[in-house]
């Protein structure tokens, strides 16, 4: 597997662009370069069965987030709160996010 840059990290706000989620917003939980993925707070929910351990002792139906391909989710801006592309420029000599339309530094 080879690592792709992704365009949003933990901690980004993001709405998601296809799918049965389509139009709904989240936060990403956890970022994963080397699968191209990301885990939104609240999206993707699928139901597991399990059977009881230490973890859960009763067992029964778990619901938890599965992850997106990270070209089905694009970012909220916090600046102006409208989803936007991002441009990447150079700022006091480290490269940062920049949206595309407002021009706010988003990191």
């Amino acid at each position: 597997m080879s690592l792709v840059k992704l365009h949003v990290k933990k901690g980004d706000t993001v709405i998601v662009l296809s799918g049965k989620d389509k139009g709904k917003q989240g936060k990403i939980i956890n970022a994963m370069p080397n699968a191209g993925k990301v885990i939104v707070e609240g999206i993707n929910k699928v139901k597991r069965h399990s059977k009881p351990s230490v973890k859960v002792p009763n067992g029964g139906i778990i619901s938890k987030e599965m992850p997106l391909h990270v070209c089905k989710v694009q970012l909220i801006c916090p600046a102006c709160n409208k989803p936007t592309r991002i441009a990447h420029n150079l700022s006091n000599g480290k490269n940062a996010r920049v949206c595309k339309k407002c021009g706010e530094i988003i990191d």
